[in-house]
This record gives structure tokens, C-alpha cells and sequence, in this order.
């Protein structure tokens, strides 16, 4: 019965999510904002509520801020290597050499985000006093760094919108913008709610087959949590939106480390960096390397790919994801 419920998750968010790429780019398109800042906020955001519900659940009620660390961490990792596939499912080119530049500043934005996280656990009880109440100034400041970035970045789209082709036409002309309002917002909910559901259902899973907190159950749910960006990264892909699904990715990652900020809140016992385990600062690590290749990758616009069917940068994306996950299995925390 467990399993049919994961299912059954599955197939919501598959057919929800399709549709909430398919509308997010028509609303990119109707709005003159385009599909790079759809993905790094709109969808970022909706995609990575399981994150968000289960890094504050693991510091509310189990009091385990490693597993709420792990989480966020872990699902870095794992979204950057969703780009290796996407990598290998792009046939045409390179898929980081037909994104947009713009690009770059995600990926930088991110590493900065990634860099306090680091820094913050790597100088451990030095920053522990330093709170707003019982928050840490470095989530407070991860939060305004993020707010002021994202403004910036929708600035600085409406204000160089990209230049369509003459011979282009509207794709989704035939919609009212209210429809595709009204639309997204369905798919957007249906998302969420399978999104939290699939969370739920891979803990019973873990627990019903004995996994249990085992390293096993942490990366099967990990991965779970991940589903939403997954399935529409892949759908963007198809309907040709590349930019809102290479977006999605980088912007997912930065409101997971954002999401920090809100587990800090219901941490009540002082900075929830200062209290978790210095192993994170290597995860940490490993997330800003793989960001940085990213930004190699757009930077450098090859036109074949390195191995046939895929760049240069996706073995080294799969490689440090994998070594990512060893760290965590080794060091006994998991991934959430």
C-alpha cells in the first residue's frame, strides 16, 4: 500500500509539473520577464517546498539540525547533477553552451550563499554568539542577500529583455494571461501538496522496510525530496525552455541554502550553524566546486561535446555528487 501512495505521488507530480513548466514559460512569454527568472524564483521556490518542510520538521520535532543540514546540503548536491543529465539528454550541443550568460550570476550567487554556510561551520563557536534573538546573523544575512539578489536579477531582466527572432511566433497566444495565471497556480499547489506528500511517504517507506535513519533511507528520501525539480527541469527541456530549466536548478539551490534561515527560526537552542557537524563544511565545498564548473561551462561555449553524448563537465558533475555522498555516508549523518 506504501508503495502504491509513492506512486501515486510520482504520477502527481509528473503531471503536475509538466504543466507547471508549460505555464511558467507562457507566462515568461506573456510578461516580457522571460523563462530565467520564472525558474531561478517562481518555480526554485515551489520545488523546493519538500526542502523547506523537511529541514524545519527535522530541527521542530525531532531536534536534529545535522539531518535538516544534510538535507538542504544533499539536495545541492543532487540538483547539480540533474544538469549532467540534462547534459545527456540535450543531443544538439552542450547544454550549459546554449544557456544564457546570464546564467553566471546564478551560479555566483549561489556559491557566495554556499561560501557563508561554509564559513559559518568551518569557524563553528566563534559566530555561536552572534544572533538576532536566538537566529544567527550569517542565516540573517544569507536571507538579505538572497532578497537583494533576486530584486536585482528581476531588475535587470525587465530592463534587457531578450530579443526574439522576427520569424518567432507566440506560443501561447491563444491563452489569456489570467488563464495561465490561474492555471500555474493549480499546478503550482498540486506540486507542493505531492511534493510534501512524496516526503512523508519515503519516511514510511525507510521505516516499513527497515531502512529506517540508515544511510539508505536518507539518500532514498533525499532524492524523493528532489522529485519536483527533476520532473520539471525535464519537462522545461522538452518544451525548449532550456533557460527556465538550467534557472530552476540554480535557483532551487539558493533558496535551499535560504531555507536555513527558516530552520534557524525553529532552532530555539542559538544558531543552528554553530550547532551541526564540521563534515557539512566539506559538502559545502564540494556544492561551490560543482557551481564553479557550472560557470566554466557557460563561460566556455563549446559547440560538440566532449564525449559524444556528453560535455566534459558531466563526469566531473556525477563524480563530485558521488563523492558528496560518500562524505555523508562515511561521516554517519545521511542526507535527509
Amino acid at each position: 500500500m506504501v508503495w502504491l501512495k509513492y506512486l501515486a505521488c510520482l504520477v502527481i507530480i509528473l503531471f503536475a509539473g509538466t504543466r507547471l513548466a508549460r505555464y511558467g514559460d507562457a507566462i515568461g512569454e506573456k510578461t516580457g520577464v522571460g523563462g530565467l527568472w520564472i525558474g531561478l524564483v517562481l518555480i526554485a521556490a515551489i520545488t523546493s517546498v519538500p526542502e523547506l518542510v523537511t529541514g524545519v520538521s527535522s530541527v521542530a520535532l525531532v531536534g536534529l539540525p545535522d539531518l535538516a543540514m544534510g538535507t538542504l546540503l544533499g539536495s545541492c548536491l543532487f540538483n547539480l547533477s540533474i544538469l549532467a543529465l540534462l547534459d545527456i539528454l540535450y543531443r544538439p550541443a552542450p547544454v550549459l553552451s546554449q544557456a544564457r550568460l546570464r546564467h553566471v550570476a546564478s551560479a555566483g550567487g549561489g556559491i557566495v550563499l554556499v561560501g557563508i554556510v561554509a564559513l559559518a561551520i568551518g569557524v563553528g563557536g566563534v559566530f555561536s554568539e552572534f544572533t538576532l534573538g536566538w537566529v544567527g546573523i550569517p542565516s540573517i544575512i544569507i536571507l538579505i542577500l538572497y532578497l537583494v539578489g533576486m530584486r536585482q536579477m528581476f531588475r535587470f531582466e525587465r530592463s534587457h529583455p531578450v530579443e526574439q527572432p522576427e520569424a518567432a511566433l507566440p506560443q501561447y497566444a491563444e491563452i489569456p494571461l489570467r488563464t495561465v495565471y490561474l492555471r500555474f497556480t493549480l499546478a503550482a499547489i498540486a506540486v507542493i501538496g505531492a511534493g510534501i506528500w512524496v516526503a512523508f511517504v519515503g519516511d514510511e517507506i525507510a521505516q516499513t522496510t527497515g531502512w529506517g535513519a540508515s544511510f539508505v533511507g536518507s539518500l532514498f528520501l533525499a532524492i524523493s525530496t528532489s522529485v519536483p525539480e527533476l520532473v520539471v527541469t525535464i519537462a522545461a527541456l522538452r518544451l525548449g525552455a532550456l533557460d527556465m530549466a538550467v534557472a530552476d536548478i540554480l535557483g532551487s539551490n539558493m533558496f535551499n541554502i535560504v531555507i536555513i534561515f527558516a530552520v534557524d527560526l525553529f532552532y530555539s537552542q542559538g544558531s543552528v550553524l554553530s550547532a551541526v557537524s564540521s563534515v557539512h563544511l566539506i559538502t559545502a565545498i564540494v556544492a561551490m566546486v560543482m557551481s564553479l564548473l557550472v560557470i566554466v561551462g557557460l563561460r566556455f561555449r563549446q559547440r560538440r561535446k566532449t564525449f559524444i553524448i556528453m560535455s566534459w563537465y558531466t563526469p566531473a558533475l556525477i563524480g563530485l555528487y558521488i563523492f558528496g555522498v560518500y562524505i555523508l555516508f562515511t561521516s554517519g549523518i545521511g542526507l535527509g
